[in-house]
């Protein structure tokens, strides 16, 4: 594909009466566990208490750092500077950047600096989302759009959101995970003046006043919204349904949300366009396979210190999540166990030379317990009633409801916290489990992503906001559409350089032959990678 091909082009050049991206059906719309057109009510577990709560408890211990823990840990984000020793709530602090304006809510402002240069070494390796800013910068796509954001506050997200005011948005951010904020980033983009509310260990309570700030300001009307979960276009349907009325579009980017999103589109209750980013070609491969691969190993070295060769770990989901674990977990030496529903995906288990059992036919024998399935009760007491001393138990998929941290949390039970994100939880015999994030997705809470392949989500989700915003009346009817594929092959392409990767062109005569466009797009719809 050409190097010099322009974001209004690709826009443009799509004839209304050509384009094949209609609404697609979900893709697990006959999978179990799926509940009915009401479950798009939040599944975020309500924690009982916060963590200070536990600690009045008689039931729960905490030891504090060794030395070498504290050293391993205290150049990390993640924990360091992000920690949670500040017990005065944001909420009830005074803070005001630079410029003198107070419109944010995070840890500490004065930890800007360093946040601002962790984001100067994101935009080193998100090579796509900044070339992105540079190509689109003067057209400025999304002039008058108003953003409100709830993804993961990182780095690589400051990335995208200075991306995004860079083409011209406004836009309002909040936190769709309590544990994976980093906090000095967050300070760092109030101190640029942006309107963001989230730090790291936020309370329930918390989470949902973040959103509802974002959502509901003075002088503000929201027209897009990009999620991660479908928090904040949950609370703006159910609180301000006049104000979602006149939202362009809604961006989704996680199994959890697009699911909640096809169950509102079945119900009726969508009327707005929504993009479909998880399912993406770009998104499903890079950010779900090749990330994850990468990041459940940090997590669980950075965690526990665990050596995996050796090891048995069963994966509870063989979907491109469960395969990028597999992968290497597999390649480390652990023998590794997969559970499955879909008879595909536990067929390509099997002809990947994993063993595909029940979950209870495993579960006293294996060292490392992993969920990646996006949906609710996999792991429950009774499983972890069989596992053996010092089994680590943790979450790779979206939403915190695969584990059952509730069950946990009885007097019989003794809580022990062993560090950040890591609780020893202990039974009457003296067995002991290792907990990793409360059962939230490990890999942001307890290390943090290759900005690599952020980047490549991040293009993907900037192109599908300047697609809906500046779509054309009659284009995108209110439902659920996939990104169009030649905007999937342009965030490819935006990456390729990276590598010094040389695409070759068809000729006419080739391009002919197989009925395409020399420019693209290259596959149909329906096309597998």
């Amino acid at each position: 594909m050409s190097e010099n091909i322009e974001i209004r082009t690709i826009i443009s050049n799509r004839n209304i009466n050509q384009v094949s991206d209609s609404p697609v059906t979900d893709p697990a719309a006959g999978a179990k566990g799926l509940e009915g057109s009401n479950a798009f009510v939040c599944q975020r577990s309500k924690l009982e208490t916060k963590t200070s709560a536990l600690k009045k408890s008689s039931r729960y211990r905490s030891r504090s750092l060794s030395a070498s823990s504290t050293d391993s840990y205290s150049s990390a984000s993640y924990t360091g500077s992000s920690s949670d020793e500040d017990d005065v709530s944001p909420r009830e602090k005074v803070q005001t950047n630079s410029a003198g304006t107070s419109d944010f809510c995070v840890r500490n402002i004065t930890q800007h600096a360093f946040g601002r240069r962790e984001i100067e070494i994101a935009e080193q390796e998100m090579p796509g989302i900044m070339a992105l800013r540079k190509r689109a910068a003067d057209d400025k796509p999304l002039k008058n759009a108003k953003i409100v954001g709830c993804t993961h506050i990182n780095a690589q997200t400051a990335v995208l959101i200075e991306t995004l005011a860079a083409l011209g948005a406004n836009v309002r951010w909040a936190a769709c995970n309590i544990y994976s904020t980093q906090n000095e980033v967050a300070a760092a983009l109030a101190e640029a003046g942006f309107s963001v509310f989230a730090w790291r260990g936020e309370t329930e309570e918390d989470f949902w006043w973040c959103i509802d700030k974002c959502v509901n300001a003075e002088s503000w009307q929201p027209n897009m919204i990009l999620d991660d979960g479908g928090d904040a276009t949950h609370l703006m349907l159910k609180k301000y349904p006049v104000m979602f009325k006149m939202i362009k579009g809604i961006v989704e980017e996680s199994v959890t949300g697009v699911h909640r999103l096809y169950q509102l589109s079945k119900g009726g209750k969508l009327t707005v366009p929504a993009m479909n980013v998880n399912d993406s070609v770009t998104k499903t491969k890079y950010d779900n396979l090749y990330s994850c691969r990468e990041s459940i190993i940090d997590s669980l070295k950075r965690s526990t210190d665990v050596m995996f060769g050796g090891k048995q770990v069963v994966i509870c989901g063989y979907g491109e999540v469960g395969k990028g674990c597999s992968q290497a977990l597999k390649g480390f030496g652990c023998v590794v166990y997969v559970t499955e529903i879909d008879p595909i995906c536990g067929l390509q288990a099997s002809m990947d030379g994993y063993r595909v059992v029940k979950l209870n036919e495993v579960i006293r024998n294996v060292d490392i317990v992993i969920t990646a399935t996006g949906n609710k009760n996999v792991v429950m007491r009774e499983h972890m009633d069989k596992m053996k001393n010092g089994c680590i138990v943790c979450n790779m998929g979206h939403s915190n409801t695969e584990i059952d941290i509730n069950s946990l949390r009885t007097p019989d039970l003794t809580w022990e916290k062993v560090r950040s994100q890591v609780d020893h939880v202990i039974w009457p015999d003296g067995k002991r489990i290792i907990l990793l994030a409360e059962g939230r997705l490990v890999n942001l809470s307890c290390s943090s992503l290759p900005s690599f392949v952020v980047s490549i989500t991040s293009a993907t989700q900037a192109l599908a906001l300047i697609e809906l915003f500046n779509a054309p009346p009659g284009r995108y009817k209110s439902d659920v559409y996939l990104l169009p594929k030649k905007m999937d092959e342009y965030v490819a392409s935006l990456h390729l350089p990276t590598f010094d990767a040389h695409l070759t062109e068809l000729t006419d005569e080739q391009a002919k032959y197989m009925g395409l466009n020399k420019a693209g797009p290259f596959k149909p719809n329906y096309y597998r990678y």
